[in-house]
């Protein structure tokens, strides 16, 4: 009797992303891409009606980001285990996915080997992070508590903006981009600085002399 294939679904901002994933894992039997999804809220309203194994979960999307998303997927639909995919690698981002219910997690330069070894430990039951993952686990244990998170340039950039009292569109013209990506921004950095809205943002980029 031939063994059913972990159904599969995934979740990333970039069609690329998916269209190459899809066809790192096409390759394998044991793994069936049953759909994929650009947004949160488009993969939590095709869990109402349709079983998944497995949802391969990206941090960074422009509606609801990853995080709130693996949390949402661990409390309504607890028999669907998600496996985190993406460029993110910063502890705290990483251990906020561990708190919502995530069974694993992976770099995107991890090879499809890994990938498929990933989704069958975790579909098994097991929990699987990638050796790069556990190192930065690991040493962060080690790191100041107070010292402040990564940012990234453009993070950097659109942080001193809201500090200087930018509006979303003022700050997507000043740096040639969309509304939509200032915003993925602004929730990013609210993420990493473990706040909830703008106010408290700048109060902490600048007492952790950001801006």
């Amino acid at each position: 009797m031939k063994k059913e294939s972990i159904r599969t679904v995934i979740v990333d901002d970039h069609q690329m992303v998916i269209e190459g994933l899809k066809t790192l894992l096409n390759g394998y039997e044991s793994i069936e891409i049953t759909s994929f999804f650009t947004t949160g809220k488009a993969v939590l309203e095709f869990l109402k009606n349709q079983p998944v194994d497995i949802v391969l979960l990206d941090v960074n999307l422009p509606d609801i980001n990853g995080v709130e998303v693996c949390k949402i997927i661990n409390e309504k639909y607890p028999e669907t285990k998600t496996l985190g995919l993406s460029t993110y690698n910063e502890p705290s981002i990483i251990n906020q996915m561990i708190k919502n219910g995530v069974k694993g997690y992976l770099l995107k330069n991890a090879t499809a080997d890994e990938l498929v070894h990933a989704i069958t430990q975790i579909h098994n039951g097991n929990f699987y992070f990638g050796s790069e993952i556990q190192n930065i686990l690991a040493s962060s244990i080690t790191d100041d508590k107070d010292a402040p998170p990564k940012l990234t340039r453009r993070e950097k950039h659109v942080l001193t903006l809201i500090a200087n009292g930018k509006t979303t569109n003022q700050i997507a013209e000043e740096l040639f981009i969309s509304p939509l990506t200032v915003e993925t921004h602004r929730r990013n950095l609210i993420r990493k600085m473990e706040v909830t809205n703008a106010a408290a943002l700048v109060k902490i980029a600048i007492d952790k002399n950001l801006i």
